[in-house]
C-alpha cells in the first residue's frame, strides 16, 4: 500500500485569495479506519481554513492522546503542530498561545482526552477564554484501548458487546455553557454543510470557541443499540439553525426555511447568520441556550449547530493586559527590563 499522495491536480481547481488550492491545506494519508467520522472533520477544517483566506504556516495544530489527536496529522501538513500528553492539550495551547498570539490555535481533542482524563484542563481553559478553537471529536469510545466506553457514553447506550451503560453522560456542550464558554456549538461529522460554516465562524471567534462534534466509530461504536452511531444519529440530530459564515466583503443566502434570519456580528467585523427553525431560539441568551439543550435531550433529540454565542467578551490575552506584540517577538531589554522595574512594582503590592 502506498503511503505517498500523488502530486497531480486539476489545472483549474478552485484558488482562494492566496492563490491557493485546497492541496496546499492537506496532511498526510489517514491510517484511521476506513470510514472513520475524523477524517471528515479532518476534510471540513481544511475546507474551513482555506475559505478563510489564512496562511497553512499560520496555524499551530494541538492535541493529545488518542484516534482524534492522531487526526491533526491528516490536514495542514505545512502548519505548526504540537501532539502532547493525554488531556494536556489545552496547558500546552495556553503556552504557546502567550509566547505567540499571532497564530490561530486549533486544538483536536477527544472524548476521552477531554471528558475524562483533561476535564480539569478543559473547565479552566474555558474560564480563561483561551483565543482558540477546541473541536472534540466524539465517539462515545475508546477507539485505541478497544471500545471502552467513555464519559461521553449515553446511559442505556449499548456496547458493541451488548454491554448497556449504567451511567449518566457528561454532556461537555451543556459543561461549557455553565463554566461560561463565549461560543458554544455541536455537529455531526456527517453533515459538511453545517460544520463547515461553524468552524470558519469558531476560527474567526475572539476568545474560546468550542465545538462538539459526533463522529461515529465505525469499528466499536457504530451498531444497534449505540447513540453514537451513523444510525442514531442522524435519526435524533434538531438543528438549532442553519449557520452560514459571512466575511465582510461577501454576502451569502441560504436557502429558504421556515423561522427568522439573524446576523450575529464578530469581533473582525465578519458575521454569522443565522436562520432559526425556530423562532423563540436566540444563541446570544446563554439561559436560553442551557434550557433549549436540556428539553432536547429530555426528548432524545441531539441539538446541534450554534448552540450559544457572545459577540463581545474579553479574551485571555486582553484580562491579562499581555502586550498586542507576540512574546518571542520582543526583545530582551524589554522583557527583563532590570531590577529598578522589578522594585517598583514589588513596591506597588506593599
Amino acid at each position: 500500500m502506498s503511503f505517498i499522495k500523488p502530486n497531480i491536480r486539476h489545472p483549474e481547481a478552485p484558488k482562494n485569495k492566496l492563490g491557493l488550492s485546497t492541496k496546499s491545506y492537506e496532511g498526510a494519508i489517514s491510517t484511521l479506519c476506513a470510514g472513520c467520522g475524523h477524517d471528515s472533520i479532518s476534510a471540513a477544517i481544511m475546507q474551513a481554513v482555506w475559505g478563510l483566506d489564512i496562511e497553512p504556516h499560520r496555524v499551530a495544530k494541538m492535541s493529545g492522546i488518542g484516534c482524534s489527536s492522531k487526526s491533526p496529522t491528516y490536514f495542514l501538513n505545512k502548519a505548526h503542530g504540537f501532539n502532547s500528553v493525554h488531556g494536556r492539550m489545552p496547558s500546552v495551547t495556553t503556552g504557546a498561545n502567550v509566547a505567540n498570539r499571532d497564530l490561530l490555535y486549533i486544538g483536536v481533542s477527544g472524548d476521552g482526552d477531554t471528558a475524562s482524563i483533561g476535564m480539569g484542563q478543559f473547565a479552566h481553559v474555558i474560564r480563561r477564554n483561551l483565543n482558540m478553537s477546541y473541536i472534540v471529536e466524539n465517539n462515545g469510545c475508546y477507539g485505541l484501548t478497544k471500545g471502552q466506553d467513555s464519559a461521553t457514553a449515553d446511559e442505556g447506550s449499548k456496547s458493541k458487546k451488548g454491554k448497556v451503560n449504567p451511567f449518566e453522560s457528561i454532556d461537555l456542550v451543556a459543561l461549557a455553557l455553565e463554566l461560561g464558554a463565549t461560543f458554544v456549538a455541536r455537529s455531526f461529522s456527517g453533515d459538511k454543510q453545517q460544520l463547515i460554516p461553524l468552524l470558519k465562524a469558531a476560527m474567526s471567534h475572539k476568545g474560546f470557541a468550542l465545538i462538539d462534534v459526533v463522529s461515529p466509530c465505525v469499528t466499536f461504536n457504530n451498531h444497534a443499540g449505540s447513540t453514537k452511531s451513523y444510525d442514531y444519529t442522524r435519526e435524533h440530530v434538531q438543528a438549532a439553525s442553519v449557520v452560514d459564515f459571512v466575511p465582510m466583503a461577501q454576502e451569502i443566502t441560504l436557502d429558504q426555511i421556515e423561522g427568522s434570519t439573524k446576523d450575529v456580528q464578530l469581533h473582525n467585523g465578519d458575521s454569522v447568520r443565522l436562520s432559526k427553525l425556530d423562532d423563540n431560539y436566540d444563541p446570544t441568551d446563554r439561559t436560553n441556550a442551557i434550557h433549549v439543550l436540556h428539553e432536547h435531550k429530555n426528548q432524545d433529540k441531539l441539538l446541534t449547530g450554534l448552540i450559544y454565542i457572545e459577540p463581545e467578551s474579553d479574551n485571555f490575552h486582553e484580562i491579562l493586559n499581555i502586550p498586542d506584540t507576540p512574546l518571542n517577538q520582543l526583545k530582551e531589554d524589554v522583557l527583563c527590563p532590570g531590577s529598578s522595574v522589578l522594585s517598583s512594582i514589588n513596591d506597588s503590592l506593599k
